[in-house]
């Protein structure tokens, strides 16, 4: 799944599956974590009246990432099912 919502991104990999962020970060048990984490630690902050402000634009290298990512994804999905 391609997916920038981090709870999705969790249920997906707790099913099995897979997922990548749109900036082509692939998500594994350990960075889902992380995120996981974070994610709740900003909304805490802003929960507080913090401004954290959002993520950056999608840069040129973002979307080359992303597809160099997919790539290697579906190329690895294609070897497994012969």
């Amino acid at each position: 799944m391609i997916t920038a919502d981090i709870p999705l991104a969790a249920e997906v990999l707790a099913k099995g599956g897979a997922a990548l962020n749109p900036r082509g970060e692939r998500y594994s048990e350990a960075t889902i974590r992380e995120r996981l984490t974070m994610r709740d630690f900003m909304e805490t902050l802003r929960a507080s009246g913090v401004q954290t402000g959002g993520p950056d634009s999608l840069s040129q290298r973002d979307r080359q990432q992303f597809a160099a990512e997919l790539e290697k994804w579906l190329l690895a999905v294609k070897r497994r099912q012969g």
